[in-house]
């Protein structure tokens, strides 16, 4: 179940999110609601969901607030404690401080770094990293810091320990993998759990190894699509956060694809960027709870 509520923002107005998942039971949205009212908040949006195979609830909620997240928090731990809730407090002053990571392919960087410059996305882009130095121009130009970090088979332990210390020296808190063809290590994982976005292409039928718009084109495929992703050990098998498909014909060749491909992977990435750093998002099992 999905109910938007409240009555709009005001203009300007500063807001905290509660993200809470629990077992399901009698009483939770009645809680929350009297939380935010005893905060003297006003909710203008809320949103909940119940995972009917597991008995999982979930629910965002969205209210007025000029006081602190860890305030929030410890004003709301009784409620917490009474239901078992996990629980995440967000404001809408917290941007997350974010780390792009990408290879030779631009399409994906470029549109993050034009919709972070233009104010689409509420987070705070620190550090461009890339084991190429293609884009080192493009970053500038954005006044963002450029690290070129190459990778080898044979450097990659070291490699994968001097990326760690380039984000902790930029305290990123989110890593968008926008093309990046290198394949993280469990050390950077662990250390950004649920924080490592990727995407990639996702055919149906689907079509793995090298050049898989070749192997679709000759398939006669009529969808292709991309995935955004939260990273995990097991690769391109982590929570979906955003997906999208776009049609094609026996008319689209080889390169039309590509393009296709391309412009459709910029859109989902960046939905999915949005909806991580607007604090939409609650991992559960290996599913992605996102709300609108």
């Amino acid at each position: 179940m999905s109910t938007p509520t409240g009555s709009g923002r005001s203009p300007g107005a500063r807001t905290a999110v509660l993200l809470i998942s629990c077992a399901d039971q009698p009483g939770l949205v009645h809680a929350v609601a009297e939380f935010v009212l005893a905060q003297g908040g006003n909710i203008v949006h809320a949103e909940q969901h119940v995972d009917v195979e597991s008995a999982v609830f979930f629910q965002r909620v969205e209210f007025e607030s000029a006081a602190p997240a860890a305030q929030i928090a410890a004003a709301f731990e009784p409620t917490r404690a009474r239901f078992g809730m996990s629980v995440r407090v967000r404001t809408s002053d917290d941007r997350p401080r974010v780390a792009i990571l990408a290879s030779t392919q631009p399409h994906c960087l470029a549109d993050l770094l034009a919709r972070w410059r233009s104010g689409e996305l509420a987070a705070d882009v620190v550090a461009v990293i890339s084991n190429h130095p293609d884009h080192a121009e493009l970053a500038a130009f954005h006044r963002v810091p450029f690290h070129h970090l190459p990778v080898t088979a044979e450097t990659k332990p070291v490699a994968e320990a001097a990326l760690l210390e380039l984000l902790r020296d930029h305290d990123a808190e989110l890593v968008v993998l926008a093309r990046y063809m290198q394949i993280l290590g469990p050390r950077v994982l662990a250390e950004f759990p649920s924080r490592v976005i990727n995407i990639h292409h996702s055919f149906l039928p689907a079509f793995m190894g090298a050049r898989p718009y070749h192997q679709a084109q000759r398939r006669g495929v009529k969808l292709i699509g991309a995935t955004a992703h939260y990273a995990t050990a097991e690769l391109d098998e982590g929570p979906i956060i955003a997906q999208d498909v776009v049609p094609v014909t026996h008319r689209d060749s080889v390169a039309d694809m590509v393009g296709k491909g391309r412009d459709l992977e910029t859109v989902v990435l960046a939905r999915a960027v949005r909806a991580h750093v607007e604090h939409r998002t609650l991992v559960f099992g290996n599913k992605t709870v996102v709300f609108g």
